[in-house]
């Protein structure tokens, strides 16, 4: 006598399916790492692309223009410096203007020249000046140097 259907047959196992699973999460926590340590380096990044901004227009960078610029306190401002000159990116004496040192300049360049692509980028795909400079400044301290390539080489064949 049968009580009933019988039950179904378990799923075959697939060897290859752990490992495809444990791949797919190595390459999700690598996506994430990614992200946090570009959200680490945005406000380097910020900071010494202002500085470099403010010394071209005014010769100087003082922390009270930072602060109004980056819309912080002053303290923040100080805090910050501190850390840039810590890695060696800003040179400051108290009482004075901040400067670059070489490494900061060289990372100033580097983010200027990453924005520029990025807004030519986007004004490329038919977006508005202001809003590609908006868009711009958060895509730049996330973009790879390999999709930042092609942004460039996207730009070149529209140019052509």
């Amino acid at each position: 006598m049968s009580s009933g259907p019988d039950p179904p047959a378990p799923s075959p196992v697939h060897p290859d399916t752990d490992d495809t699973t444990e791949r797919a999460s190595e390459a999700q926590a690598d996506t994430f790492q990614s992200t946090r340590e570009a959200h680490r380096s945005e406000t380097t990044e910020d900071y010494v692309e202002l500085i470099a901004d403010l010394i071209d227009r005014n010769g100087e960078a003082r922390p009270v223009e930072i602060a109004g610029r980056m819309g912080v306190t002053q303290p923040t401002v100080t805090k910050i410096l501190t850390r840039l000159q810590r890695e060696g990116l800003v040179i400051r004496q108290p009482y004075r203007s901040i400067f670059l040192s070489e490494a900061g300049q060289a990372l100033a360049e580097a983010c200027r020249q990453r924005h520029r692509i990025v807004v030519a980028f986007l004004i490329a795909l038919g977006i508005d000046e202001p809003t590609a400079e908006r868009d711009a400044e958060g895509i730049e301290h996330h973009v790879s140097e390999r999709t930042l390539d092609a942004f460039a080489r996207f730009i070149e064949a529209q140019a052509r």
